[in-house]
Parts: C-alpha cells; structure tokens; sequence
C-alpha cells in the first residue's frame, strides 16, 4: 500500500463525506476509481507513513490529497485530519 502512495505518478486521495464516510483511492488511466482499504490506510496515517495534504472543501465532501511522509515529520502534522 505504502508503494502505491509513494509512487508520484498516481496520485491518492482521501474523500471525507458530510457523514463522516471515509474512502481512500485513485484514479486508474481508463478512468475508473480503485478504492484503497481504508483500515490500511487510517494504520499508516496513524503511524506518521502517510500524510494529507491541504483540503478541498464542498458542501458534500472534502478531499485530501495523500502523501507518503518525509522522514522527521512532526505528530502535529500527522494528526491533521480529527474528523
């Protein structure tokens, strides 16, 4: 999973739904969205891996661009989604 994320040529998202839903995915070249699991991926957030970047907010959503965590990233940065 972690591979995936670092690799800069697919770009992963984190979708926070007004529910509180969670999804985690990126989009394949035909078009389709490959759902990541999100357990996986809430574990490496946890564990400082994986970080979010800024949020795109709308009335239904907002989304996340994820990121594979530069060594020395700080537990503040890491903590940056509470929803």
């Amino acid at each position: 999973m972690l591979r995936l994320i670092m690799d800069q040529r697919v770009p992963v998202f984190l979708v926070v739904h007004a529910n509180g839903r969670r999804r985690y995915g990126y989009w394949q070249s035909d078009g389709s969205l490959m759902a990541l699991p999100s357990d996986e991926c809430d574990a490496l957030h946890a564990a400082g891996r994986i970080v979010l970047g800024d949020p795109m907010v709308d009335r239904a959503k907002t989304t996340y661009r994820v990121r594979a965590a530069t060594r020395g990233t700080s537990r503040a940065a890491r903590s940056a989604l509470t929803a």
